[in-house]
């Protein structure tokens, strides 16, 4: 399965028709799961479940967008008794979050149900970067994705406009981490990320007020399920995370958030320990922590997503290369030589014709894509040395008898 390909909601569908990466368990069960896999936090390193071998090249938008249709699969099971109606229903929360936007109602309105709710959940993953970003980097991905999930509960439960209780619930998550942030004796380059992290995932609240002085102003009495509590907890703990421990204040302020979210004592433990362990564990995969360089980040995320890329239709490229003399030859030159201006742009040219019939690699011909061009011809020489080793042969045989 593909998350990045169309289908892939399909093949989900099937897999669990046929009573694989079938989510069990009570809410309770459920939800410590989906925080294993760092999507509570912002960032999936794993999914909820593993289909297939190929998930572990999966990239962490791809990851994200699968946690993001298994947790709505498991809620709209556990509400309405089975998944029959879960793409419309989905799709119908989906619509009612953008009324006048016409991008999920009319641009796809000719698409399966199917295909429709993979447009909406990429654009749900995303949060509001450039496009370049966007498309490329995966820099960030949103951090408050989980807040669908529990909205999509509400909706199906009370059948009202989601418009309505979803900005309360945003806000008083907003409020809580803000309050949580200025609990600490001293912030750091963490703290401005991650609120930036927060700010940049934000739909319903552009312009967070930042005013509330203490937690017994906020109306936690309002949020009163499992996921809606554990949920506002734990992000106040990821809020307060350093590299050291929870000083007593920060202990202070976690104590009372749990009291006053009426939070038992090992809920309250096990959320404050996990989130230290999960960051301490999945540090280097954890991209708001490298913001800081985002120059240097985006490059290196770059060539993780087309390398993935390149691996995943790698028989396909072999083929297409095949077909094309010229372009293998000048491309295995590339690895012993800097080509010409207009070798160059033979190479741009053949790449793109190839990237237009495989489908995963349009992703090179939307606007910018250009600008990957030099990584896909340095990493396929790399990533597909089979098809180049006859020319670096050739090359090194022509240079011993030039010298003769």
């Amino acid at each position: 399965m593909n998350p990045s390909s169309s289908g892939w909601i399909n093949k989900k569908l099937h897999l669990q028709r046929q009573g694989k990466n079938l989510l069990v368990g009570d809410e309770h069960v459920f939800y410590e799961r989906l925080r294993k896999t760092g999507f509570l936090y912002g960032v999936s390193v794993n999914t909820l479940k593993k289909p297939e071998n190929t998930s572990s090249q999966w990239t962490e938008m791809e990851k994200t967008k699968v946690n993001l249709f298994d947790a709505l699969t498991y809620i709209h099971r556990t509400v309405m008794g089975s998944t029959d109606e879960l793409l419309t229903n989905a799709i119908a929360f989906y619509n009612k979050l953008s009324p006048e936007e016409s991008f999920f109602a009319t641009a796809f309105r000719r698409k399966s149900p199917a295909e429709l709710l993979e447009k909406i959940i990429q654009e749900r993953v995303q949060t509001n970067e450039a496009f370049i970003q966007k498309n490329f980097s995966n820099l960030i991905t949103n951090a408050l994705l989980f807040i669908d999930v529990i909205a999509f509960k509400h909706f199906l439960i009370s059948q009202r406009d989601p418009q309505e209780y979803l900005p309360k619930l945003e806000s008083i998550i907003m409020n809580t981490v803000w309050l949580a942030l200025t609990t600490k004796e001293e912030k750091g380059t963490y703290d401005k990320l991650l609120l930036n992290l927060f700010e940049k995932s934000l739909r319903y609240t552009k312009n967070p007020e930042k005013s509330i002085k203490n937690l017994d102003e906020l109306a936690f009495s309002n949020f009163d399920t499992v996921l809606e509590k554990n949920y506002i907890y734990d992000l106040a703990c990821l809020a307060v995370w350093d590299d050291e421990k929870v000083d007593p204040q920060e202990y202070a302020f976690l104590y009372k958030l749990g009291e006053n979210l009426q939070l038992n004592a090992t809920a309250i433990t096990t959320s404050t320990r996990y989130v230290h362990i999960f960051i301490e564990e999945h540090r280097e995969h954890i991209s708001y922590l490298h913001y800081s360089n985002p120059v240097k980040h985006f490059y290196n995320q770059t060539i993780r997503t087309v390398r993935v890329l390149i691996l995943r239709n790698k028989k396909r490229l072999i083929l297409e290369l095949s077909e094309s003399k010229e372009l293998v030859l000048l491309l295995g030159q590339s690895t012993l030589r800097e080509l010409s201006k207009s070798e160059k742009k033979k190479v741009k040219t053949q790449l793109l014709d190839i990237c237009k019939s495989i489908p995963s690699l349009a992703i090179f011909l939307l606007p910018g894509g250009g600008v990957l061009l030099p990584l896909l011809i340095k990493l396929i020489p790399e990533l597909l040395p089979s098809a180049f080793n006859e020319n670096r042969i050739e090359a090194t045989d022509s240079k011993e008898k030039s010298r003769s």
